[in-house]
């Protein structure tokens, strides 16, 4: 292997070398306390190291990196404790996740070292939203996102190429291709000469390099950091690399031919690079054993640490507050919080207007840029066309095309990067063209923004707007309700809002929270419906139910157009008494509104637009029936519709 150490002195070249053998140590301890039964899990990274350490070592310690389950290097060259990484990889309490996240699934924003999930695509268009960050704030800063030779077969690997490119983001895209995807060789995933041949497509220079060889690593991609700073566009670098141990330790080496071993062992990138050191002088081999016995010594002192650590203790009150994060309580603009709740709830008199539904929905989302300058909102044509629905219409003049940006078709990417932009404080806004479309970005927001908190406490500060329902002949894509697929999953909040009153101070309190929120608007509201909007800044909180109004024979549990329909029916059915109930918020259920209205009269109905079979209906009435058994007249119904596509 040969080595150009251009200005590298002997210390930076010793420094390197340390850098490069720690993870190996590492590994090679992990493995023992695998068959020690002291670990559950390990994903080696032995072989592969040079591309980790260089690729850390090239960058900022500030600027974010995306590793992925064979990038120990990340973790051991951004001097992260090691004692810590030990007790998070036993699953103690005093690790990164609180014991909640295995090996590598785990971040931690001191280190700016994003923690991947299982489908490692996704993490490429965080990387992006980071970039993006770094460019609105016109800091020279790259993000780093890593990718396997298997990952570049994901939607995802082009969603986000795709989207670097096309918005000029400085991103570093590093292909780890070591010729398998756990058991698949590339043949079966790819049928370009290099994967590197893929970025030529995009618009974007790559480049394909000896993945094994740490000098050339980190040149390298000290090379490609000034490029994309310098020229504001993203780069795609292939390091050609081997594993040596399997995908993980259980599924074993026997699918590759055993003469790969003896090929690659030759190039294993600590032995040669220690060879180098030590036959160009600039280390003796006593030195040599001396930093091993250092780094075993290291190593044995920070994992006696970890044993230390106290044993788990289950808490779960501790589990279900951490699945959303606090609000800051700090920098936050002056906002009134109106209660319009409860029929009796007295509020002063304040200055409002008649709006329609669609126009409450754009104050609220116009005063929110006012209020906030790191608000970025992203769409397919809400820029100067202003949105499916006209939303923005105008906001691209008044705030501009880096705050209001047209996204390519890439809805996985573009939730990707919301969530990379709150890494780095942003908010940011993304408009779903239609509420249906997003089954292409389903991954990033239930595996994504939904669990980061949760799993190691980084905030995800990112609305998504989702133009829902039917009743305006769009068909089967353009119409259907949702909303259920949300609810089940901890860490998003879903709102669905029916007034324009309401769906101007929910949009604001959705925005003004740093978890992730699901603003549902129903399309046949927005300009059938009017009512009165205050005209200030004001917040309607998540999480609170409405009285629509009273009633004593039967309570009406419902949302979004359901409470139109209700109303109607109530204006034509005066001899019936009902109470109304609208929901506004579906994650979280307002269950003491609930629980209310059952006591009101004993008689529930529950309804909503959605299909009968798997509709929020269903667990709303199972809690009642849980809840509220002994203070019912009668079994809960549920209206719906019926369990079919939604025709045109």
């Amino acid at each position: 292997m040969l080595y150009d150490k251009k200005n590298f002195s002997h210390k930076d070249l010793v420094d390197i070398y340390k850098k490069l053998l720690l993870p190996r140590m590492i590994e090679e301890k992990m493995l023992v306390l695998l068959r020690q039964g002291k670990i559950s899990k390990w994903f080696s990274g032995i072989g592969q190291e040079a591309i980790s350490v260089g690729a850390t070592l090239a960058l900022q310690p500030d600027e974010w990196m995306m590793p992925l389950h064979r990038n120990l290097g990340v973790f051991t060259s951004r001097n992260m404790p090691l004692s810590k990484l030990f007790m998070q990889w036993q699953g103690n309490k005093e690790g990164y996740s609180k014991g909640r996240e295995r090996s590598f699934h785990f971040g931690n924003k001191e280190h700016c070292i994003c923690g991947m999930i299982s489908h490692l695509g996704p993490q490429l268009a965080i990387a992006d939203g980071v970039a993006l960050a770094y460019k609105l704030k016109k800091e020279k800063k790259v993000s780093v996102a890593f990718s396997g030779d298997g990952g570049t077969s994901e939607g995802d690997f082009h969603e986000a190429l795709n989207t670097a490119a096309v918005w000029g983001l400085p991103v570093i895209f590093i292909i780890e291709n070591n010729g398998y995807g756990l058991s698949t060789p590339v043949n079966e995933q790819y049928k370009c000469e290099s994967l590197v041949d893929k970025a030529k497509g995009y618009g974007m220079e790559g480049i394909k390099i000896d993945g094994n060889n740490i000098l050339t690593v980190l040149d390298t991609i000290k090379g490609v950091r000034e490029y994309c700073i310098n020229n504001q566009k993203p780069y795609l670098v292939e390091c050609m690399t081997f594993r040596m141990r399997g995908h993980e330790e259980a599924s074993g080496t026997k699918y590759v031919p055993a003469e790969l071993f003896d090929v690659w062992q030759k190039k294993d990138p600590v032995k040669n690079f220690e060879e180098y050191i030590k036959l160009t002088g600039v280390i003796s081999e006593g030195d040599i054993e001396k930093i091993k016995s250092d780094t075993k010594e290291y190593i044995e002192s920070e994992l006696q640490i970890a044993y230390n650590a106290k044993p788990m203790v289950v808490d779960t009150d501790e589990e279900i507050k951490d699945v959303y994060a606090k609000r800051a309580t700090d920098n936050r603009p002056p906002t009134i919080v109106i209660d319009n709740s409860n029929l009796t709830t007295s509020n002063e008199q304040r200055p409002t207007n008649e709006k329609r539904f669609i126009d409450g929905i754009k104050e609220g989302l116009h005063q929110s840029m006012q209020q906030h300058p790191t608000l970025i909102l992203m769409g397919q044509d809400i820029a100067e066309y202003g949105g499916a629905f006209k939303i923005t219409e105008g906001f691209v003049n008044e705030f501009g095309k880096e705050r209001v940006r047209n996204t390519p078709l890439c809805e996985s990417a573009i939730v990707g990067t919301a969530l990379g932009l709150s890494l780095e404080g942003y908010k940011s806004m993304m408009e779903m063209q239609f509420a249906d479309f997003v089954t292409v970005g389903f991954n990033q927001i239930i595996n994504n923004l939904a669990k980061i908190h949760y799993r190691w406490g980084q905030h995800a500060d990112v609305v998504i707007r989702m133009p829902t329902g039917g009743g305006v002949g769009a068909g089967p894509f353009h119409s259907q309700s949702n909303e259920a697929w949300f609810i089940h999953t901890p860490g998003l909040k879903v709102v669905f809002p029916s007034t324009p009153m309401d769906a101007k101070g929910l949009l604001i309190a959705a925005i003004n929270d740093p978890n992730p929120v699901l603003y549902f608007e129903h399309k046949a509201l927005y300009r059938s419906v009017s009512g009165n909007v205050p005209a200030e800044y004001y917040e309607i909180e998540i999480g609170k139910a409405k009285k629509v109004q009273d009633g004593t024979d039967i309570s009406v549990i419902t949302y979004g157009a359901g409470v139109h329909w209700i109303l109607d029916y109530a204006k034509n059915h005066s001899e019936i008494s009902i109470y109304i109930l609208d929901l506004r918020t579906l994650l979280p259920l307002d269950y003491s509104a609930v629980n209310t209205a059952v006591l009101a009269t004993g008689k529930v109905l529950v309804l909503h637009e959605d299909t009968l079979l798997g509709g929020v209906g269903g667990e709303i009435a199972a809690w009642i029936a849980e809840n509220c058994f002994d203070r019912l007249d009668a079994p809960v119904m549920r209206c719906a519709s019926l369990d079919t596509p939604v025709p045109f």
